[in-house]
């Protein structure tokens, strides 16, 4: 993929231009890291074994607390 950027009157990118399809591909495997991030730090905090289930709920807990 050839990047492609929009610059300002100096020259400097100030944006950069993306197929969709690109863009939904890089937004899927940000989700799929934050959601790596969240079960982390649920498993750091725990001292207890919690089901997998619990887990589960936790991280779509905190997605929804970062406005997902």
């Amino acid at each position: 993929m050839k990047n492609q950027y929009i610059t300002d009157t100096n020259g400097r990118k100030i944006s950069v231009i993306l197929p969709v399809r690109e863009y939904e591909k890089m937004m899927k495997q940000l989700e799929e890291l934050e959601d790596i991030k969240a079960f982390d730090e649920g498993m750091k905090n725990e001292t207890e074994e919690i089901s997998i289930h619990e887990t589960f709920r936790e991280i779509e807990s905190l997605r929804h607390d970062l406005g997902r």
